[in-house]
């Protein structure tokens, strides 16, 4: 059923739109807040007693006053973006949601009978170094925030669709935004008769423009002013751009239309629908990097005499390079090249169609054979995610040709490269991997593949990888 979707224009002008920065930046302060009152807590003691063995009670009432605290910040809103440079403000909220805080401990406290056992001092010691604490790490953050200001980290790079009527509202209510960190890039339409600009910004023309524009250069958000345009006209816009690692939003005052809705703003007077969310964003991107990084350089470290084994075996067995190389996608759709162990004959010229492997392929060497059997020939990848080019979990990089060959006949095949490919994936360890020699198989591929993207976490990745691990290397589908 179609979703029917009314909304009216809010009045927020607080930019609801950020980048990776601003997430990791607001992520990071909740984080350092929390350790800040945990070891306020521990400090107080040992200012008021000279000895860090703290009484049971005592370590009690600091883990649970950080816990009360981390929810009382965000009660009072001291986490929003506006404030991170308003100290004054900041330290007002700070020390109202502390004083709720200290109240609700003193009633545990008496509720269990144990008020006696607290020195007031303490509690007066844990107060000042909370609050003075709050206010360095404020200090720091404006500090950061005017850096990143002044290098342009902040700006928030917003690509509007729609040049008619509704667009012209669109722009003058976005150019009226009081914000140093929102940049409109442009406008995109595709119809006869547009206007060269709307207001100061220029029209740089069509959907397909906005897809390359968006795999050359960074773009946080889509903004579509598509009031008034068909079911049809708005769905192909957003599986246009479905394969584009950027956030969506639908301008609508009463629209109907078959697009998932994940959310809704109000900003600068106009009603914003979620349809797409860019995935790993902010500190999902970061912890996915870290994980890459750690666990790419522990398991180099322990397959390096596995990796040197191969590689010997690959020179002594045929004429020919050690590792192959090969042009693929990676993120946003752009070109990487990816290691492989060398498993097949050098040819004398190479196929433009770069034709798959197939079950008793003559081009497959004999060790080459055992490699791709066990997906060893996939370990140099390692590399590629040591350089950032590729993740240990993701969709799998395909060839140039493959990848031209399915954009065009499976419908969301694009939508894979919101993520940097993986050595591993969803896809692969659930047996769809080696061969795709029909579209159907491609077909459930991309979808498993976007299910992982749609549903990424920490702990999916580890449980892809320990599948990886107890049975993904050797699979029937792999010659």
């Amino acid at each position: 059923m179609p979703a029917i979707v009314s909304a009216s224009y809010g009045r927020s002008t607080t930019l609801p739109l950020g980048t990776d920065s601003h997430l990791l930046l607001l992520g990071g302060i909740r984080l350092v807040d929390a350790l800040l009152v945990l070891l306020g807590g521990i400090a107080a003691y040992w200012l008021r007693h000279d000895t860090l063995d703290l009484p049971y009670w005592y370590k009690l009432a600091i883990v649970v006053g950080t816990l009360l605290s981390a929810n009382a910040f965000h009660f009072m809103d001291i986490y929003h973006w506006r404030l991170i440079d308003r100290l004054p403000r900041t330290l007002l909220r700070t020390a109202a949601a502390w004083s709720a805080v200290l109240g609700v401990l003193i009633v545990l406290s008496y509720i269990a009978g144990v008020s006696n056992w607290f020195s007031r001092a303490w509690v007066a010691y844990w107060t000042v170094l909370t609050i003075a604490g709050v206010a360095l790490v404020r200090l720091a953050a404006s500090v950061l925030v005017r850096r990143w200001r002044a290098a342009g980290e902040l700006r928030v790079r917003v690509a509007v669709y729609g040049g008619r009527e509704f667009g012209h509202d669109v722009i003058r209510r976005l150019i009226a935004v009081p914000s140093q960190e929102l940049e409109i890039v442009g406008i995109w339409d595709d119809g006869p008769d547009l206007p060269h600009q709307l207001e100061t910004i220029p029209l740089r023309g069509g959907i397909e423009d906005l897809v390359a524009l968006g795999r050359r250069e960074r773009i946080d958000e889509v903004v579509l002013a598509m009031v008034g345009r068909s079911e049809a006209e708005v769905e192909h816009v957003v599986a246009r751009l479905n394969t584009l690692a950027v956030n969506v939003k639908l301008c609508a005052q009463a629209v109907r239309f078959n697009l998932p809705v994940r959310g809704y703003t109000g900003f600068a007077g106009l009603p914003l629908l979620h349809v797409l969310e860019r995935p790993l964003s902010g500190w999902g991107r970061f912890l996915k990097a870290l994980e890459d990084r750690v666990l790419g350089l522990i398991i180099l470290i322990l397959l390096a005499p596995v990796m040197l084994g191969c590689a010997v075996a690959v020179k002594l067995s045929s004429p020919g390079p050690v590792l192959f190389r090969q042009r693929r996608y990676g993120f946003n759709n752009n070109e990487i090249t990816v290691y492989k162990f060398r498993s097949m004959r050098v040819e004398p010229e190479p196929d433009p169609e770069v034709r798959q492997a197939t079950r008793d392929d003559p081009r497959i060497t004999r060790v080459g054979r055992i490699l791709r059997k066990t997906s060893l020939d996939e370990l140099p990848q390692l590399l590629n995610v040591l350089r950032g080019e590729m993740s240990l979990v993701g969709p799998r990089p395909h060839a140039v040709a493959h990848n031209e060959k399915y954009a065009k006949i499976i419908d969301g095949y694009l939508g894979r490269h919101r993520v940097k490919p993986g050595i591993t994936g969803w896809a692969q360890v659930n047996g769809y991997r080696g061969e795709t020699d029909t579209p159907d198989k491609m077909a459930m591929r991309v979808q498993y593949d976007l299910y992982y993207i749609d549903n990424w976490s920490l702990l999916f990745d580890l449980k892809i990888l320990v599948m990886t691990g107890v049975y993904g290397f050797v699979n029937r589908n792999a010659y």
